[in-house]
């Protein structure tokens, strides 16, 4: 049994410690809005939070996961109302929208860590994360929305 927190609640899985955290989040726990992309680290569609950091969960294994805190876009707000998910929604970033809850895990570390991000920081930080599609242009003016969202919430 490997026991670890997802979303605020504590589980204990019956699985191998080998196996990757995105399969125990999507097959085990039915958390499917982290996408598996590539299987090897490459894309970013399976970005988790782990104790804080982001990390590609196809690649993470349950035993590195055990005992921690795993936040899933999910978890990542109550309502939707995290600032990335604010302005992902006010600029209409998804076009195919399958690499977003990713795009959106990555993007909320990088706002914890830099909560006003120039356009470098931000190329720089979400260089890891793929869209096929092509909403670079509207993922930056997102994340520039979203901090000035995170900005007005603690005035």
């Amino acid at each position: 049994m490997i026991q670890l927190t997802v979303n605020g609640k504590t589980e204990k899985l019956d699985v191998s410690p080998d196996m990757p955290l995105l399969w125990a989040l999507r097959d085990t726990l039915g958390l499917t809005g982290t996408k598996f992309g590539c299987g090897v680290a490459q894309c970013g569609a399976c970005v988790v939070h782990l104790d804080g950091e982001a990390v590609r969960s196809c690649v993470t294994k349950m035993s590195r996961a055990e005992g921690k805190n795993v936040v899933t876009i999910e978890g990542l707000s109550q309502n939707n109302d995290h600032p990335a998910q604010k302005a992902w929604q006010e600029i209409d970033v998804p076009q195919c929208g399958y690499c977003h809850s990713g795009q959106i895990m990555s993007a909320a570390v990088l706002l914890r860590e830099n909560p006003n991000p120039t356009d470098q920081d931000i190329d720089d930080a979400m260089a890891g994360n793929i869209c096929r599609c092509g909403t670079y242009p509207r993922i930056r003016k997102a994340i520039h929305l979203a901090s000035e969202i995170q900005g007005k919430s603690r005035t």
